[in-house]
């Protein structure tokens, strides 16, 4: 295939619209199934390139959630403890230890789960049974992998009445090293971001505490990665082997760290006793139990707790979760890694950072303020890298 023809662009009103390459050579892509569109496009090729270095990076199968050309999440394939099932909505699914993979998709897709709603998904290997019975199941508009085992593919094309994007990437493709882009009608090229993240580039470490464990390297890379095909300006929180906050596009760098700090945060909550134990109403489905516990972890546009709207989603009352409670939870998580794709202006990202539970931070340094910058994670025993490159994305 050299050219595939989409419905439109970015927008209804945007046609023609097509994906080719542009010396005429043969795509490195299959659509197996369903037709997407140009965003799914931008989603498949950015999640692709993720979870094919996190992979490469780490040596375990990786997967990623995204939405509007940003990961949501993005996780390797550790076990699950039996607590993060519950979370995650998978604690029925059975074969999930066996199957990295699924694990892997487990965490991606149950970090953020209101934001990944309708998300694209991509796989850094190939598609099992497990993976693809949990996809089918969540509201996703397409996957991309390396592969389908032929039944997990058949489960796949039941989704969406069997209009589910699913599409076929060739692991061997290299692409050219200059790459462009249009704007107005003017074109853009540049060398292509083939940096390489690895151990090595956290090396540099400017604060007292000069201790990285091999957890927190992981978490640091698996951060890293994932800001690379993040639009800018981002941050990103790791635990666990997988991103548990991703604060996307904001054009303040402490903007990127409360949102993904909050989103952190939430990840959390998720997992405490109350929310665990949260009396749902049989009918009602996960997206709305999603956007049901968001209102009770966050106290936003609707009292779920109040009289005459608990009745719309619970069997009983459930008991309100306080702020004070919250915080008093919060304050004892620790072993949290924090990557920035460009340095840190300021120390109130520390300081926010710290509140989530950060231990462990990468950013690039050579801001003006380093000095205070490495002061306020000297005072609270944060371990820093500079890894001096920035990482961009637009």
């Amino acid at each position: 295939m050299k050219e595939f023809e989409l419905k439109y662009g970015c927008n209804p009103n945007q046609k023609p619209a097509r994906i080719f390459m542009h010396d005429g050579s043969e795509l490195p892509l299959t659509v197996l199934n369903g037709r997407p569109g140009y965003i799914n496009f931008l989603d498949a090729l950015n999640s692709w390139q993720l979870v094919r270095e996190l992979k490469e990076a780490l040596g375990m199968c990786a997967v990623t959630s995204f939405k509007h050309v940003s990961p949501t999440s993005a996780a390797v394939g550790i076990p699950l403890s039996d607590t993060l099932k519950k979370a995650c909505f998978v604690d029925d699914v059975e074969g999930l230890d066996d199957s990295p993979l699924g694990c892997a998709y487990a965490r991606a897709r149950g970090t953020d789960r209101m934001c990944s709603f309708g998300d694209w998904v991509a796989l850094s290997d190939v598609c099992d049974v497990t993976t693809a019975t949990m996809i089918k199941r969540e509201v996703s508009d397409g996957i991309i992998a390396p592969g389908y085992e032929p039944a997990a593919l058949e489960i796949l094309r039941t989704k969406r009445k069997g209009n589910y994007n699913i599409v076929e990437i060739d692991p061997s493709y290299v692409p050219d090293p200059i790459e462009h882009k249009q704007v107005y009608g003017v074109t853009f090229e540049q060398g292509r971001n083939n940096f390489r993240i690895d151990a090595s580039l956290l090396g540099n470490l400017v604060t007292k505490n000069k201790t990285l464990p091999d957890f927190a390297v992981r978490d640091l890379i698996v951060a890293l990665i994932t800001l690379k095909y993040t639009q800018s300006n981002s941050v990103c929180y790791a635990v666990d082997g997988q991103a548990i906050g991703v604060g996307a596009g904001q054009q303040s760098r402490i903007h990127c760290t409360r949102l993904a700090g909050s989103k952190a945060d939430t990840w959390f909550l998720r997992q405490h006793a109350k929310v665990l134990r949260l009396p749902f109403l049989d009918t009602l489905g996960r997206p709305d139990r999603d956007n049901v516990i968001d209102g009770y972890i966050n106290q936003n546009e609707e009292d779920v707790c109040a009289d005459g709207v608990w009745q719309k989603y619970f069997s009983r009352r459930p008991e309100p979760f306080s702020r004070e409670e919250q915080r008093a939870y919060l304050s004892a998580i620790r072993g949290v890694s924090l990557a920035s794709d460009a340095f840190f202006p300021f120390d109130d990202n520390i300081e926010r950072a710290h509140r989530s539970g950060v231990e462990y931070i990468a950013e690039p340094g050579g801001s003006i303020r380093d000095d205070l910058v490495i002061e306020r994670c000297d005072r609270y025993g944060i371990a820093m890298a500079f890894t001096g490159m920035r990482l961009f994305h637009h």
